[in-house]
């Protein structure tokens, strides 16, 4: 993950980063996502409140971030092929998915399509950083001549995710499963891609 860029004014300090990100993953693994608020973080933390805030907008941007990923992130290293890069991404986002303790990333789902505010927020930077990360794997199948030319990014995002959701949220399988069905699915998802039509 890349740093964010710090804001003018006096920098940030990285403990304090530290100690929200340690204290919110604590009391969720301790109590859930619905029981988590900022006050409690804060305490835990030993920070004021107004400290997160000038980190997170809100309870769900400071969850995703300490519990998935951050507002940017580091496009996996080019590994060959579309095939390749397509299978570090989607473990990447198996790993991201399946460590948060259950019922964190439905709870956050849930809050976050409850508020068409949040909502927008979240696809505009979390989302978003994911499909940088997309568009420039594709973009580099592109330039190998595996693709003739980008298909729609939006598209394949959804075929990479559906599947880790499905499995992981909706027919609870095996979590052990996971790395070979995360190749799978990297897999199909390639197939698809370089289909001659």
């Amino acid at each position: 993950m890349r740093e964010r860029k710090q804001p003018l004014g006096r920098p940030r300090d990285d403990r304090v980063d530290k100690a929200i990100a340690t204290a919110a993953r604590e009391l969720i693994a301790e109590h859930g996502y619905a029981q988590l608020t900022v006050d409690t973080v804060a305490t835990r933390a030993g920070v004021g409140k107004a400290a997160i805030y000038r980190r997170y907008a809100t309870k769900q941007e400071m969850i995703f971030a300490v519990a998935l990923h951050d507002l940017e992130l580091d496009t996996p290293p080019d590994a060959g092929s579309l095939r390749a890069d397509l299978a570090t991404l989607t473990h990447l986002m198996v790993d991201q998915l399946a460590a948060p303790p259950p019922g964190v990333v439905p709870g956050l789902l849930a809050d976050v399509h409850a508020d068409p505010a949040l909502a927008a927020k979240f696809a505009a930077t979390f989302v978003a950083a994911e499909r940088r990360c997309l568009v420039e794997i594709l973009d580099r199948a592109v330039g190998r001549g595996e693709l003739a030319r980008r298909p729609e990014p939006a598209v394949v995002h959804a075929l990479l995710l559906g599947p880790v959701f499905a499995w992981l949220f909706l027919l609870l399988e095996d979590r052990s499963d996971l790395p070979a069905f995360a190749t799978t699915v990297a897999d199909a998802t390639a197939s698809a891609l370089t289909r001659k039509r």
